[in-house]
């Protein structure tokens, strides 16, 4: 549906340029929901505003369903845009807010009203048809905004952020209801997001970004299991690094050494390092704690211990001053063994530690 071909983007001149986008090649999918992920400043946004329209990129490729439509102004592409804000019209009401856009293209009064009454069954608004967006709630006026949005029948829907502002427990049920959405509508979907559990929880793939670049695209499952490298590793979820050496390779595998002189068998994916040198990636839901030293990998103290309802986090500190996060699932026997200041051994399972990329 969308194809994005070494798209650069350039703000200023001279001295004062800043390149925001660098080399930016994507395919997105018909019917796939499709997330730009990466912290502020990244160029997320700035390329979903290319898609847009709001944005020209300095050089570069961007094709929807075929069509070169880097050069076209906003109006003439067969997108639309949900803004962080939403953009509603206070005065009006929710059925009229969603039959804005459909009159203002000229569409017949019998096409607005049926699929102003569609939109509103789609997103279960119909008891608040007549009521002004100015008094509903945020995660009503959420979806007052897609329903807008999604009336035209747009072939590809952008999403800036738009549940940054809800508090957590509506934003979790709406990361629900947006991918229905997409669902039955079969739209594709563009959505931006700074936040890593939106992306897992939403997507078909991601795309990490960080400096204007690209660093992986792949499903939720590729980016947490197989991080292509430190930066992505490190920002998708709770993340512990290991140094090491590797002393023997195998098939998709290497015995690693650490620091400890402990041996650990760790996966070896496609494109690793062929350094001796390593660090290893390792979840905290991929190892355990032992009540006392000489049982695991490493031995240390436990620093901290983190109930988080559904879990436990316990924070160690390894023996020779590096830190590791262990995360256990709360059950009735759960982690009462563990205190802050007791020694444990830190034990990882044979191929849940990854080799890093670079």
């Amino acid at each position: 549906m969308l194809e994005i071909g070494n798209v650069e983007k350039v703000f200023g001149q001279g001295t004062g340029a800043f390149r925001a986008l660098t080399e930016i090649s994507l395919e997105i999918r018909t019917n796939e929901f499709f997330t730009l992920l990466g912290p502020s400043g990244c160029g997320k946004t700035t390329l979903l505003r290319m898609i847009a329209g709001f944005e020209h990129p300095t050089s570069g490729m961007i094709k929807l369903d075929g069509e070169d439509i880097a050069a076209k102004p906003p109006f003439q592409r067969p997108v639309n845009t949900v803004f962080q804000n939403y953009a509603l019209f206070p005065h009006m009401s929710v059925a009229g807010n969603i039959a804005f856009g459909l009159e203002m293209l000229g569409r017949p009064k019998g096409e607005v009203a049926a699929t102003v009454g569609d939109m509103l069954r789609l997103v279960r608004m119909e008891e608040l048809k007549d009521r002004k967006t100015s008094q509903i709630s945020g995660g009503q006026q959420q979806r007052v905004a897609l329903a807008r949005a999604l009336a035209p029948r747009p072939k590809v829907l952008l999403l800036d952020e738009p549940l940054s502002a809800l508090d957590l427990k509506l934003r979790k049920e709406m990361q629900i209801e947006l991918k229905r959405l997409q669902h039955e509508t079969g739209i594709t979907f563009v959505f931006v997001t700074h936040d890593q559990e939106e992306a897992l929880t939403m997507s078909d793939r991601i795309a990490v970004m960080s400096a204007g670049h690209i660093l992986q695209v792949g499903t939720p499952r590729q980016i947490y299991d197989h991080p292509a490298n430190r930066f992505v590793a490190n920002f998708i979820g709770d993340t512990n690094f290991l140094e090491g050496r590797i002393v023997s390779r195998g098939a998709g595998g290497a015995r690693v050494e650490l620091a400890s002189k402990a041996m650990i068998e760790a996966s070896l994916p496609d494109g690793a390092t062929t350094a001796d040198a390593v660090t290893l990636v390792v979840r905290p839901e991929h190892a355990w704690l032992v009540p006392g030293a000489g049982q695991g990998v490493l031995d240390g103290v436990i620093d901290n211990v983190v109930y988080l309802g559904t879990d436990t986090h316990v924070h160690l500190n390894v023996d020779g001053g590096a830190a590791f996060i262990v995360r256990r699932q709360n059950r009735r026997d759960s982690v009462e063994e563990l205190a802050p200041g007791m020694r444990a051994s830190l034990v990882i399972p044979d191929g849940l530690a990854q080799i890093l990329r670079d």
